[in-house]
């Protein structure tokens, strides 16, 4: 399967996003949390699902970064995404590392450990030098694991793909980074 990696952490196994997600990916970002906390239309369908689980597996092969599929390592159940994200557009700060969960997984420390596998795979694997953080400024959930990860708040600002409001834009660079790949096995 393409360029994207499969990792383990102490938990969780990042993954490729597969076509047995989508019933699953698509409740993550259709449940009422997920869409207030990344501003995602009342009309995200399960068409939008694909697009976006296509749009990740995509950027894997072009860019080598991209979401994982971040499932439980005892049970497979798919919990959310986490990763890197590097657009094609022009404002976009660098390499962001990003996730998203379903509801009933919040509070877990799973982002956290997620976003700590992404990282050590984008300073380790990728090469990144720094890397970024794009949050809304009600986002305080995302804000805390940020913290958690080591990114400190640099500016906000609104940003070309959604004017209507500011994003905070959170950054790590390499030598700020203390955790380590350690806790991270890629197995590929």
């Amino acid at each position: 399967m393409g360029a994207c990696p499969t990792l383990t952490t102490e938990r969780l196994v990042l993954r490729p996003l597969a076509e047995s997600d989508l019933d699953a990916y698509a409740a993550i970002f259709m449940s009422v949390e997920v869409r207030a906390a990344l501003h995602l239309p009342e009309s995200f369908s399960r068409e939008d699902a694909w697009k976006s689980m296509a749009g990740w597996l995509g950027q894997w092969e072009l860019r080598g970064t991209g979401q994982w599929a971040v499932a439980d390592r005892e049970t497979g159940t798919l919990l959310g995404r986490a990763g890197l994200h590097q657009p094609e557009r022009a404002d976009w700060p660098g390499i962001e590392v990003g996730w998203a969960f379903h509801p009933s997984s919040w509070g877990r420390g799973y982002a956290t450990e997620a976003g700590a596998g992404a990282v050590d795979y984008a300073f380790d694997v990728v090469g990144a030098d720094e890397l970024f953080s794009i949050i809304l400024p009600e986002n305080r959930r995302s804000q805390a694991v940020a913290e958690r990860l080591g990114f400190s708040l640099i500016e906000e600002r609104v940003m070309s793909h959604f004017p209507e409001s500011p994003h905070g834009i959170w950054r790590l660079r390499r030598e700020e980074w203390s955790r380590g790949s350690k806790d991270v096995q890629s197995v590929r």
